[in-house]
Formats: C-alpha cells, structure tokens, sequence
C-alpha cells in the first residue's frame, strides 16, 4: 500500500511539471505585441499544431478566410477587394502585400512562384 501512494506522489509531480511546462508553452505561442516605429504592433505566430487562427490579428484572419474560400489562387490584388481595400490606391496596397508574405513565412499560406497565394495542403 505504501509503495502504491509513493508512486502516486510521484505520478501527480510529474504531472504538475508537464501541466506547467504545457502552461509555459501555450503562453509563448499566443501573438505577442513587438514594437515598430514606436508602435505597437501584433506578431504573427507561427504555425504550430492545436493553434487555431483566432490568435492572429484580425486582418490575417479575413486574408486566410479569403484564400481558403476562392475557388483557385488568389492575388494580393484579389484579397484586399474582397477585404474592402480600395486596390486602385497604391498606398493602399502596398501594406496589404506583405501581410500574405509573412502568413507564408509563418507556415499559413503557401505562395506560388508567380506571387499567387493558396491554403497550405
């Protein structure tokens, strides 16, 4: 019987330390605010497993939807009308060309060689 609670002891310790380190992780993956130009600004986290997209601004949650709901790859062009963005503005399109770029550099998108972008497979 003693040995039993003894092993039980060491089992919940164990226990507790994985539930902090689980803990400690999931804290590290939520997006973190940086700060540029004085700033501040959210980071993109990148893609890992059980994430889902509600952590990540809400303008790269529409761009995701975007490319996920089109029936082929889409432009940087394409999302930012489907996201209301005036495109026939350049300074209006530009900020909206990198958001796509860093979705794929954070394991989100995949961008096609001629600068297309679709859902990750």
């Amino acid at each position: 019987m003693r040995a039993e609670r003894d092993e039980l002891a060491v089992a919940e310790r164990v226990l507790e330390r994985v539930s902090e380190q689980l803990a400690n992780e999931r804290a590290s993956a939520a997006p973190a605010l940086g700060q540029v130009g004085g700033r501040a600004v959210m980071l993109i986290p990148h893609r890992v497993p059980d994430m889902g997209e509600t952590l990540l601004p809400p303008d790269c949650q529409r761009i995701l939807a975007t490319v996920g709901q089109a029936a082929g790859p889409v432009m940087t062009r394409q999302a930012g009308e489907a996201l209301g963005i005036d495109v026939g503005m350049r300074s209006k399109l530009e900020p909206l060309r990198g958001k796509p770029v860093r979705l794929v550099d954070r394991g989100r998108l995949r961008e096609l060689p001629e600068g297309r972008f679709t859902t990750r497979f």
